[in-house]
C-alpha cells in the first residue's frame, strides 16, 4: 500500500509537472520545472536510489535550471496575457488512459520498498559476491564505488557523459567573447 510520503511526493511531482508543461510564462515554467525536479530528486532519496537522486538535483535541478535561466535572460521574453496554455484534449485523454492502465495494472505488483520479495532482496547471493569479491576483482576498497566504477561501467559512463554535456552547455551559454 502507498505511504502517505510517497503520496505527497507523486502528488507534487505530477502537480509540478503539469503546471510546467501549462504555464505560458517562461519564466514560471522555469521555476515550477525546478520544484519537478527537486521533487523528483526527493522521491529518488525516498526510494533509496541516492545515485540518481544526486544526478536528478545537481543536472535537473541545478545545471538545466541555471541554463534555462541564462538563456531567457539573453533572450527576449515575449509578453502574454494569458497566465496558462489551453488544454489538449484528446492528449489528455490518451495521458489520462495511460496513466489509469500504469496506475491499475503495474503498479500494484510492484514490491514494496524494503520487501523481502524484492529483487535485490530475493537474490542474497549477488550482494553477498559483491561484498566477497570486490576487492580481489577490481582492487577497489570501497564497494559502492566498485560496483559503479566496475560491475556497472556502461551507466556509470552514460551518466558521466550527461554530466559532461550539462558542463559543455553551460560554458557554451556562458562563453563571452573577449578580444584582448
Amino acid at each position: 500500500m502507498i505511504g502517505l510520503v510517497e503520496a505527497t511526493l507523486v502528488a507534487f511531482v505530477l502537480l509540478t509537472a503539469l503546471a510546467t508543461a501549462l504555464f505560458r510564462d517562461v519564466l514560471s515554467a522555469i521555476i515550477v520545472f525546478a520544484a519537478y525536479s527537486l521533487g523528483m530528486a526527493l522521491l529518488y532519496t525516498y526510494l533509496l536510489a541516492p545515485d540518481v537522486a544526486l544526478t536528478e538535483a545537481a543536472i535537473g535541478a541545478g545545471v538545466t535550471t541555471i541554463l534555462l535561466l541564462l538563456t531567457i535572460a539573453k533572450t527576449v521574453r515575449p509578453s502574454t496575457d494569458a497566465l496558462f496554455e489551453r488544454i489538449d484534449v484528446p492528449a489528455l485523454v490518451a495521458v489520462g488512459a495511460f496513466a489509469l492502465v500504469l496506475g491499475t495494472l503495474a503498479i500494484p505488483g510492484m514490491p514494496a520498498i524494503g520487501s523481502e520479495q524484492a529483487p535485490v532482496w530475493s537474490n542474497p547471493d549477488v550482494t553477498q559476491y559483491y561484498l566477497e569479491n570486490t576487492y580481489k576483482e577490481t582492487g577497489v576498497t570501497n564497494t559502492v564505488a566498485a560496483v559503479l566504477a566496475a560491475y556497472r561501467g556502461f551507466d556509470t559512463f552514460g551518466e558521466a557523459v550527461v554530466v559532461f554535456g550539462a558542463a559543455v552547455a553551460v560554458m557554451v551559454v556562458l562563453h563571452r567573447e573577449e578580444f584582448t
